[in-house]
């Protein structure tokens, strides 16, 4: 299982996040240790189109074995493309690759165990993917539309009711997406007629994009090391605390 983590040096919602300090460390950093601790990841490759990002990746373990082209690094390159482009590259130097996983460097609370805990399902299930979701914050039945005159109408008549009763949904959280080689390049997204969710609870399901993400992200992991004793130092120490179920 080779894990690529894409990170462009260009960002504007928060500049140069991937490198910025996050308790302590750059933000990739905590991508990189969760994978170098998986028992389920064999290769960490960073693709970045940026010297200083390529710079801290290796510091911290990873390999930069190529650099991204700048037409990959724009606020209008989609993920696949890059995903493309980085098991091209991989593919041309060594020998194909049958699966692989996507890890954002902007999900740093998620964990070793969370990785390990997907590939659990990757394997028992010969899935075609996996992704990491979390549960709504809300349920979406209580969703309103809002007309342009500002009158609100609920988005499902009649749907409205207590929330034990009501159906659970999720939505992916961008920490992680594991996928066979042969799908992706077949397919024109994650999803498939055997792809699978590993849930993660809210806490470790942020992934920022702004300034306020960040300050969050920094709060929540400082709350988690402070209840997970002196020991957790790091977010990819941290162990899981909610149970994860799967559907058949």
């Amino acid at each position: 299982m080779i894990a690529i983590i894409t990170a462009r040096g260009g960002s504007k919602g928060l500049p140069k996040k991937n490198v910025l300090p996050f308790c302590g460390k750059p933000l990739i950093a905590y991508t990189i240790e969760a994978a170098k601790n998986s028992s389920s990841i064999d290769r960490i490759i960073v693709s970045t189109d940026d010297d200083e990002i390529a710079a801290v990746s290796r510091a911290y373990g990873a390999e930069v074995p190529f650099m991204r082209p700048s037409e990959l690094a724009s606020d209008t390159a989609g993920s696949r493309a890059v995903l493309l482009h980085a098991l091209g590259s991989l593919e041309n130097q060594h020998a194909p690759i049958d699966r692989f996983c996507l890890l954002q460097p902007t999900s740093p609370l998620r964990t070793a165990a969370d990785i390990d805990g997907a590939f659990q399902i990757f394997k028992e299930k010969s899935a075609d993917s996996v992704l990491s979701v979390t549960p709504f914050e809300h349920p979406v039945q209580w969703a309103v539309e809002m007309q342009d005159n500002g009158i609100i109408r609920p988005r499902e008549r009649g749907k409205n009711g207590r929330r034990q009763d009501m159906v659970e949904y999720y939505r992916p959280n961008g920490a992680i997406y594991m996928l066979r080689t042969d799908f992706f390049k077949d397919s024109t997204g994650y999803f498939g007629p055997s792809s699978y969710g590993y849930i993660m609870p809210p806490e470790r399901s942020i992934d920022i994009d702004t300034k306020l993400d960040f300050i969050v992200a920094e709060a929540v992991l400082r709350y988690l090391q402070r209840n997970q004793g002196e020991d957790s130092l790091d977010a990819a120490s941290l162990t899981p605390t909610f149970y994860n179920k799967t559907r058949s």
